[in-house]
């Protein structure tokens, strides 16, 4: 696993109180003017891209704390890449092979290309949610890395209806319709996950996800919300709504776990959050085609 730059489906760190006014008008002159104009976006938006994907990032990219930071907004954008390069990739084999084994080496390949991130906090946070009720000890089982009964579970079915959901659309509306719903469901999903960071605080002092420990900006979240929405109008608008629907009460009854249980979230948590729109939403558009 790359240590740099850090994984935002690992656990991550909060700081001990909630950012005021103030705070936030201060880290947001610090992370944002460095990148102003075109030239800084695009660096914004490769840290994103080499922050969530193997993808090869050029050195004069360079890394900050702030900079990751500013590059949060763009973790939808990445989700559209991911989401094309799989669509592709899974068409294309679908013309060598059948649909069901041509989408199972699509997720294969999803799966690679993100480094396995989101999964990983999936495990991580089934395992501790599974495992444990005390607060301190589902933290504590959050930061080992390996991978228990709850974790292996969680995955594989996670996994196994990701399969089944994907051929059941491709089957239902063709190859168009389901590269259309595979892109909407990564952007959608990372929008989710990120918008985590509106309502909710950090729950560790120290790991590696710490420099995104902030408070998303409206501007950011609505930038997010941007790239996921051109997905879902085709190819059935109502599906596109429902599953909007579905989302914000999936993230609602998160939101209210996650208080319930650590009184914020973790970097595990965003994975978590992840995978668990992107089920959602397959569910929804099989439950409605």
């Amino acid at each position: 696993m790359n240590e740099t730059p850090p994984d935002p489906s690992r656990d991550a760190d909060a700081s001990s109180r909630e950012p005021g006014p103030r705070d936030e008008a201060a880290h947001t002159e610090a992370s944002c003017a460095p990148f102003d104009g075109f030239a800084g976006q695009w660096r914004l938006i490769l840290t994103a891209l080499g922050f969530f994907t193997r993808v090869p990032i050029p050195e004069w990219v360079g890394y900050s704390p702030a900079q990751l930071n500013a590059a949060t907004r763009y973790f939808s954008l990445v989700g559209v890449f991911v989401g094309m390069v799989v669509a592709l990739l899974t068409v294309a084999m679908g013309r060598l092979w059948s649909p069901p084994l041509a989408i199972a080496l699509g997720l294969g390949v999803s799966v690679w290309l993100t480094d396995a991130f989101h999964e990983d906090g999936l495990a991580d946070s089934v395992d501790a949610f599974g495992g444990a009720f005390a607060r301190e000890r589902v933290l504590e089982i959050m930061h080992d890395s390996r991978i228990g009964t709850y974790g292996a579970v969680a995955l594989w079915l996670a996994l196994a209806i990701k399969w089944q959901a994907l051929v059941d659309i491709q089957r239902a509306v063709g190859w168009a319709g389901f590269a259309v719903v595979l892109i909407g469901a990564h952007a959608a999903s990372r929008c989710m996950a990120i918008s985590l960071l509106r309502t909710l605080d950090y729950v560790r002092t120290e790991g590696k996800a710490k420099p995104i420990a902030q408070r998303l900006g409206a501007s950011d979240l609505l930038f997010g919300v941007a790239c996921s929405v051109p997905w879902g109008v085709w190819p059935d608008w109502r599906a596109g709504v429902t599953g909007a629907v579905v989302l914000v009460a999936v993230r609602a009854g998160f939101v209210r776990y996650l208080r319930r249980r650590l009184g914020g979230y973790t970097g595990d948590a965003l994975g978590f959050a992840q995978q668990l729109g992107e089920l959602a939403l397959y569910l929804t558009v099989c439950a409605w085609i």
